[in-house]
């Protein structure tokens, strides 16, 4: 009678949520020092242009690879001195967690994650090219993924309206 009990009581439970990271992996790096030689006669006065990228490929049932692609565009005056980009992925298994919050694990967590990693590979690419060492400030990727919600979201109801 008591197993009875607990194999219902285990059937009407929710599904156990499970978050884990199984491996991270470079997927792709890139160096480039366009003005050469040129870069290092001049005072060293950069622009720093950052653009970052995430994307989400659900490899198996529970199993996603989530590819966070950083740029980081470095300009002396109006000629680029370099320009790197790294794409630093991860296979994360993520189970009983479904919509939104699925959505926000995959697009914040993750990212997370993933974003010392490239930093750290686009330091050594951009000390390796005899660069000064480039610093990147940390992200916060919560904040990132409210305002594309907030603003697709305001997308919709511009749609919605204009269709009305």
């Amino acid at each position: 009678m008591a197993e009875e009990n607990q194999t219902e009581a285990t059937q009407n439970e929710a599904p156990k949520q499970q978050f884990a990271m199984q491996r991270i992996y470079l997927k792709d790096l890139s160096f480039e020092a366009p003005m050469g030689v040129e870069a290092f006669k001049q005072q060293w006065k950069p622009s720093v242009n950052q653009d970052l990228n995430t994307k989400t490929n659900k490899v198996e049932d529970g199993l996603y690879e989530v590819t966070l692609t950083l740029t980081v565009t470095v300009k002396l005056g109006e000629e680029t001195a370099f320009l790197v980009e790294v794409q630093q992925a991860g296979l994360f298994t993520v189970a009983g967690i479904e919509g939104q919050q699925l959505a926000q694990v995959l697009n914040t967590t993750c990212p997370q994650i993933l974003f010392p990693y490239a930093r750290e590979a686009i330091d050594n690419a951009v000390t390796k090219g005899s660069f000064p060492a480039l610093m990147l400030p940390p992200i916060n990727f919560d904040a990132l993924f409210a305002q594309a919600v907030a603003q697709a979201k305001a997308e919709a109801e511009k749609s919605e309206a204009s269709v009305n």
